[in-house]
């Protein structure tokens, strides 16, 4: 029986979205462990900036125009980026954004954008890289999905779809796989602090936290930093030949519990 072929030493990296929140924070997150990343997003000057501040940090990083939505942008991102770095090996899917919006309010056609956007362009990316990672019988593919699929959220939708969508290809992609050396991984974060939201109108966010509320998904106040998704992301591409993160979900820790007296003592406490 043929054995996995090992991780190489150089594991050149490409990253959608990552001009900002979680996309961004992967690559940092990765060219700090040592891989070379390839930035790629439509907003390619915050891609250069922070390809500059990985170099400047002794990392390896280019940054490149990326739009998910067409076959030639795809196409010349993923040459570009092998030029550069060499061969790609790992790829991290974090392009994506939502519209805080009722299904049943949204205009198909806005409807029709995020699904183009969050899951058709995620399978246009992938599909340009993994069938040459099968051929050389290694690689790792993470699709970055959402705590959505599990905890479907009002007024996102079309997000939600996107998502249960990206879970599904992914899933489908891991039996497709199976045996050619290629790990397919869904990893799954809750909410997170990351630039989704951050132009919404403060009335519309209040609004969305509150809903998150009445339907309790909302069990504390805590949020995930980018940084967290990138470990976990780190996390699941080093693990070693031989073993596959298929799934991997993180949520935000909560809040330590505030001790409450216990028969009018506090909890563990004696006499002063």
């Amino acid at each position: 029986m043929p054995e996995a072929v090992p991780h190489l030493d150089r594991r050149p990296v490409l990253v959608t979205g990552a001009s900002s929140g979680i996309g961004s924070a992967v690559a940092v997150g990765l060219a700090a462990a040592g891989y070379p990343v390839a930035l790629g997003a439509r907003r390619t000057a915050l891609c250069e900036e922070l390809a500059a501040k990985i170099r400047a940090d002794g990392g390896e990083a280019v940054a490149l125009a990326l739009d998910v939505t067409s076959d030639e942008s795809v196409s010349l991102f993923v040459a570009k980026a092998e030029q550069a770095l060499g061969t790609t090996e790992v790829v991290v899917t974090c392009a994506g954004e939502v519209t805080p919006e009722n299904a049943y309010e949204t205009a198909a056609p806005d409807f029709e954008a995020q699904l183009q956007l969050n899951l058709v362009g995620t399978q246009r990316f992938v599909a340009k890289v993994a069938p040459a990672m099968a051929t050389r019988r290694r690689g790792d593919i993470v699709f970055v999905s959402s705590d959505v699929v599990r905890l479907p959220r009002p007024r996102m939708g079309a997000y939600v779809a996107a998502k249960n969508g990206v879970e599904g290809l992914a899933r489908a992609m891991q039996m497709e796989l199976e045996g050619t050396g290629v790990r397919a991984s869904i990893l799954r974060p809750g909410p997170t602090l990351s630039g989704m939201g951050s132009t919404w109108p403060a009335e519309v966010l209040q609004a969305v936290l509150d809903d998150w509320v009445r339907f309790g998904l909302a069990r504390h106040d805590r949020f995930l930093e980018p940084r967290d998704v990138a470990a976990a992301v780190l996390a699941v591409i080093s693990m070693p030949r031989g073993a596959h993160i298929t799934l991997l979900e993180v949520e935000p820790e909560a809040p330590l519990r505030v001790e409450r007296p216990v028969g009018g003592r506090r909890r563990g406490g004696g006499r002063g």
